[in-house]
């Protein structure tokens, strides 16, 4: 009567042509926000507060 039907070779192909390229997308965010994290670390100018002398009172 009726035939089983044939997988289709080329949806199982996109999906997994699709899943690469997003594993690749997240990869390639994953290591620029780790880059710049790194890169603001090792970059980052002391902080201005503790290098200024102590405030004194307004009237002397």
């Amino acid at each position: 009567m009726n035939e089983p039907r044939r997988k289709n070779p080329t949806f199982g192909v996109a999906v997994f042509i699709v899943v690469v390229v997003l594993i690749v997308i997240g990869t390639l965010a994953y290591n620029a926000i780790k880059d710049k994290r790194e890169f603001d670390q090792q970059n980052t100018p002391a902080p201005q507060a503790a290098s200024l002398p102590a405030a004194t009172g307004a009237s002397q």
